[in-house]
């Protein structure tokens, strides 16, 4: 259901307590928990019977509930995330968003993978949440416009469970769960050929987690692991091809694919210090690899990535006198991460330009090192007796190190030494060196009210994304060294909430700005001198209008905006005022969830994307799509659930993402309408 910001009280209630543990006596919710930041923010909740009944394939099928979010569905199960902001591509794209798993950044910061939503089980979670606007105050590196966190499921008397699915391209999902006082497993599979051709994916998911109690700590571990096959299929070309039935299905890249795999651990360790404070400690270990074909890219170079890392957090939680709270805290992360991009063959067509400065053998290979520490702490005072008037200020401070290493020969020639034609070749690979940069992010927050009576809030918060590795030491030619700041992002917005029997709405305005944004200037640079703007309105609401009935709605109107003139890479211009592309003005998502039996339940789904600019230029335009969606569950028996789902019910044509670039409208095709029945057992 719906989650309304600040829906909690101000200091979170305790936790049930795990069969066969014993409560302590003050407990602590994670430090990144979503209700301290809805407490004077923007954040949603996504509950497990929620995702259960939409039982996504992928992550943009979920993320369409929370107002102001839009995961673009590339092909397969890539994505690009938009929080209050546009799908953002290229330099300045990756890492924009912080994406943690039980509180924990799932990768090192300056480590990521535009696509790594594909490492997280958002499918079994026990809830999936998600802050909106610059959040690094309470997230760190990368919140810059927003957060998502998923929740794990927590160990319990949890029944077997067994579910499988099949539907459309010969799709086949299974999934197990089981449980007892101390453990929890949690296992997906899926495999599919894909409505496109030559399109088979099949991914893989585990989850483990473990819960004691050690003296006087309470102990909650976690293993998660993922791994993904992929043979992927790039753009369709043409104005409106998204339109034509064959050319839906193409795949002018037959030979792209995709291998990715994940695994994290971590162990969090809670205690009471005394009656008015806990601490937490919690260790983490993660690790990914992934290969993949650049089918976009002249010679096609195969590139393999991976990091491994580990951290701690240290967590304080203390109730002061006259109902406040202070939580502060320490972050401490090691990281080391390699790229390597390698061209096979000579490129033998384009332009004499192209065959020149793209030659087979080693582009890139380097390592990159990076330590980060970080202090943040928070605070939640009443202002009056009552309590109505609440102040929450936040503050981090974030250091972060990289000690880069270059394996590969110095400069811009070919691997043994010998240069390129046209003035050298197009890669350019820096010399040793290291880079620091320090960030400091704020939130200084207001509260009146509480949802019963109208709630309302108000506040100034900031983010900052460091730059990521790839942007400082993956080069062109010209550029030896990358001096880039720390994208930059304030914010402030208003909002209100209330909730009555059977209704409950929230409505927040907001405006942003964003210094020091990361791009490709038309030298093929990566500099960070440029500026954007971003205005909204947001809304949430669910009704009861009879008991067999809710309506839920979930829109966000707003426009984002360039701030800066500058000719860009791609032959583009930007002007000041300019719309940024793929930033739909509006988008909205409206349900009705109707229950005509105890035993039975149906949801219509009706998703809304409106119309939005391709390029920067705003010369090119996709018109936009209404989608609509049915599900069903029917309780069979107390022991088997039987479900069916159809999306794009109409069989609307449609792009899940649309773009132009080297004077070509590009589309990532929309599904057909597809059928999927399956059941699950409980033995």
């Amino acid at each position: 259901m719906l989650l309304l910001a600040g829906a909690t009280a101000s200091a979170p209630p305790a936790p049930a307590a795990e069969p066969a543990m014993p409560p302590l006596v003050v407990t602590i919710a994670a430090p990144r928990d979503i209700t301290q930041w809805t407490a004077a923010g923007s954040g949603s909740r996504i509950e497990a019977a929620d995702i259960a009944r939409t039982r996504p394939t992928h992550a943009s099928e979920l993320f369409a509930r929370v107002p102001g979010v839009w995961i673009s569905r590339g092909d397969g199960q890539e994505s690009l995330i938009a929080i209050r902001s546009p799908v953002l591509t290229g330099a300045g794209a990756c890492g924009a968003f912080q994406i943690l798993e039980d509180g924990i950044p799932i990768r090192p910061a300056g480590f990521c993978n535009v696509n790594q939503l594909f490492e997280v089980d958002f499918a079994q979670a026990a809830a999936v949440e998600v802050a909106r606007g610059p959040a690094s105050s309470q997230y760190g590196a990368n919140a810059l416009h927003g957060a998502i966190n998923v929740v794990s499921p927590k160990p319990g008397l949890q029944p077997w469970t067994l579910g499988l699915e099949a539907g459309a391209d010969d799709t086949v999902t299974g999934h197990l769960s089981t449980g007892s006082a101390h453990w929890r497993l949690d296992a997906r599979g899926s495999d599919t050929h894909g409505f496109r051709d030559a399109t088979p994916t099949g991914e893989q998911k585990l989850g483990i987690g473990h819960a004691t109690t050690v003296g006087r700590w309470q102990v909650q571990s976690r293993l998660a692991a993922s791994n993904l096959n992929q043979e992927t299929a790039g753009y369709i070309l043409g104005k409106d091809a998204y339109r034509d039935a064959g050319l839906r299905r193409d795949n002018l890249n037959p030979e792209a694919y995709r291998d990715a795999a994940s695994a994290r651990i971590h162990s969090a360790w809670r205690t009471a210090v005394d009656t008015d404070t806990a601490l937490s400690i919690t260790p983490y270990a993660r690790w990914s690899r992934m290969q993949f074909l650049q089918h976009y890219l002249p010679g096609q170079p195969t590139e393999e990535n991976g990091q491994r890392s580990a951290g701690l957090l240290l967590d304080l939680h203390h109730r002061l006198a006259g109902g406040g709270d202070w939580r502060g805290g320490l972050a401490f992360e090691y990281a080391q991460g390699f790229v390597t991009e390698t061209q096979a063959r000579p490129l033998t067509t384009g332009s004499a330009f192209l065959q020149a400065t793209r030659p087979a053998g080693v582009h890139y290979d380097f390592e990159v090192s990076s330590r980060l520490a970080a202090l943040w702490q928070s605070l939640d005072l009443p202002l009056d007796a009552a309590g109505d008037w609440r102040l929450l200020p936040s503050v981090r401070v974030e250091y972060l190190d990289y000690d880069y290493d270059n394996h590969a020969l110095t400069g811009n020639t070919r691997d043994d030494g010998t240069p390129c034609g046209f003035g050298g070749c197009l890669h350019n690979r820096p010399a040793d060196r290291e880079d620091r940069f320090t960030n400091v992010a704020g939130r200084l927050g207001l509260r009146y009210g509480d949802l019963a009576r109208g709630q309302w809030h108000a506040a100034w918060s900031s983010g900052f994304r460091p730059p990521q590795a790839t942007e400082l030491y993956r080069l062109q030619r010209g550029q030896d060294t990358a001096d880039l700041d720390s994208e930059r992002l304030q914010g402030v917005e208003v909002g209100y909430r209330r909730a009555w029997a059977d209704l409950q709405i929230g409505v927040t305005a907001f405006g942003m700005k964003k210094t020091h944004f990361i791009f490709t200037d038309a030298q093929g640079f990566n500099v960070s001198d440029g500026r954007t703007r971003h205005f909204g309105l947001e809304t949430e609401a669910a009704w009861r209008p009879a008991s067999r009935h809710t309506l839920s709605l979930a829109a966000s109107l707003a426009r984002h905006r360039y701030a800066f003139d500058r000719a860009v890479g791609g032959g583009e211009t930007i002007e000041h005022g300019d719309e940024i592309d793929t930033a739909p003005p509006f988008m909205a998502t409206a349900r009705w969830l109707y229950r005509p039996r105890r035993d039975l339940t149906l949801e219509l789904e009706g998703i809304r994307m409106g119309p939005y600019y391709l390029n920067a230029a705003n010369t090119a335009r996709y018109d936009g799509h209404t989608l609509l969606n049915l599900r069903a569950d029917w309780a069979a028996s107390s022991r088997t659930l039987l479900f069916a789902r159809i999306t794009n019910l109409t069989g609307r044509d449609y792009a899940e993402r649309a773009d132009f670039a080297f004077g070509n409208h590009r589309y990532f095709p929309g599904q057909p309408r597809r059928l999927f029945i399956g059941i699950e057992w409980t033995p």
